[in-house]
């Protein structure tokens, strides 16, 4: 089919939370049977989320590594530290919700995500107690996915996000009025956060961590996906990253991960002709990323400007 190759990742592995589309675990065999299931029905990845708790982490963990699986988080409930220690995979949005700078949290709760924030906000970049996270993680190799495209939606004096115009006209209208709600805040938390968090995932990837580049419909839902993806390598340039530093973050490091950079990732003889030819030099100018003129899955080429014609206003409907 014409689109993007896709790995299903299974309902979201959680506690009982105020989602309530999600299941929620009633403990540790639960989790294991849980993940069981999923990964018999032919899901191929997992992802906790931010009311698990750390004997059903570290159950789902075991049952997704046995059947050679890997497991990622949305964490709120179990720190970094501790989801490291049970041998999760990968943590989601870059630090944005680590929670191990909550002080006096509780084992097993949730803080809340603004809380997690705001303790963030009090955390220097050099501090010994960053650092040494960094260490950990990088000592337990679990990678870290960077979603900047999400939190800059948040962000008063970050631009309009591309490719709205795909974005069926009732969502695009109530994005437009979240964002202009966002440019009239003068909360000074967010624009300090988003420097923050780009300078943690800068310094995570220079420490030898291995960041992986990602993005999320959610929020106020103005992130699309492909644009967005070329919006994440230019807020990485943006952060401190060369130009080949970000497009290789977005690409051969997220093959790497998924164990898959034998034949994917990069442009090899003998590796799977997954790439796209661009109408400018992105490596001296990084903009150039989102002039594409044309794309090729697995060896068939396909016409850009006909492919986002055919979903324009239609993105989100299904």
């Amino acid at each position: 089919m014409v689109g993007p190759w896709i790995d299903a990742t299974a309902p979201y592995v959680n506690g009982p939370s105020s989602f309530t589309q999600m299941y929620g675990l009633k403990d540790s065999a639960d989790a294991r049977r849980f993940v069981a299931f999923w990964a018999d029905a032919g899901a191929t990845s997992f992802k906790a989320y931010m009311n698990i708790t750390r004997p059903e982490l570290a159950a789902a963990v075991s049952e997704a590594h046995r059947r050679g699986l890997k497991i990622t988080g949305h964490l709120c409930s179990v720190t970094y530290r501790e989801a490291a220690d049970l041998g999760i995979d990968d943590l989601e949005h870059g630090f944005f919700v680590a929670t191990d700078f909550v002080k006096d949290k509780q084992p097993d709760l949730c803080p809340g995500q603004t809380g997690g924030m705001t303790a963030l906000l009090g955390v220097d970049v050099k501090s010994p107690e960053f650092t040494s996270l960094v260490q950990h993680l990088i000592a337990h190799h679990v990678a870290v996915t960077s979603t900047l495209t999400v939190f800059e939606t948040f962000t008063r004096g970050q631009p309009v996000p591309p490719g709205l115009e795909a974005l069926d006209p009732i969502l695009n209208a109530q994005f437009e009025q979240g964002y202009a709600r966002v440019q009239q805040d003068t909360d000074p938390r967010f624009p300090k956060l988003l420097a923050l968090g780009r300078a943690m995932e800068l310094a995570f990837a220079r420490a030898g961590g291995l960041l992986i580049a990602g993005t999320d419909p959610t929020g106020m839902g103005g992130v699309i996906p492909g644009f967005s993806d070329q919006r994440e390598v230019e807020l990485l340039v943006g952060s401190g990253f060369t130009p080949l530093e970000a497009i290789r973050i977005c690409t051969l490091n997220g093959a790497t991960y998924l164990g898959r950079a034998d034949r994917i990732g990069s442009i090899t003889a003998g590796k799977q002709a997954d790439l796209v030819v661009i109408d400018g030099n992105p490596a001296a100018n990084i903009a150039d990323i989102a002039r594409v003129s044309l794309v090729f899955k697995q060896g068939v080429g396909y016409d850009p400007a006909k492919l986002i014609g055919s979903v324009q206003g239609r993105a989100g409907l299904f």
